[in-house]
């Protein structure tokens, strides 16, 4: 990702390379199982979930495999 969109990234979300690089199997599950739970006070704030999902998925595949089911990657035709 170039540092422009690194850039971008964080100032949407607040999601840095290194907040990123500091999930493991053990935070990565809370944050599964708080977006299977779908218990959240504002549909926004599941929506950071999601969003932080979506980049470990693309930064940090080797510890999203489990959850996969979990970020849309379906494509589907708008028509």
């Amino acid at each position: 990702m170039s540092k422009s969109n690194n850039d971008e990234l964080e100032a949407i979300n607040g999601i840095t390379p290194a907040g990123l690089a500091a999930f493991d199997e053990a935070s990565i599950k809370v944050l599964a199982n708080r977006l299977e739970e779908d218990d959240y006070p504002t549909p926004f704030a599941g929506l950071n979930d999601w969003h932080l999902l979506r980049a470990l998925a693309i930064h940090r595949p080797e510890l999203t495999q489990p959850y996969l089911h979990l970020v849309d990657q379906e494509p589907f035709d708008e028509d």
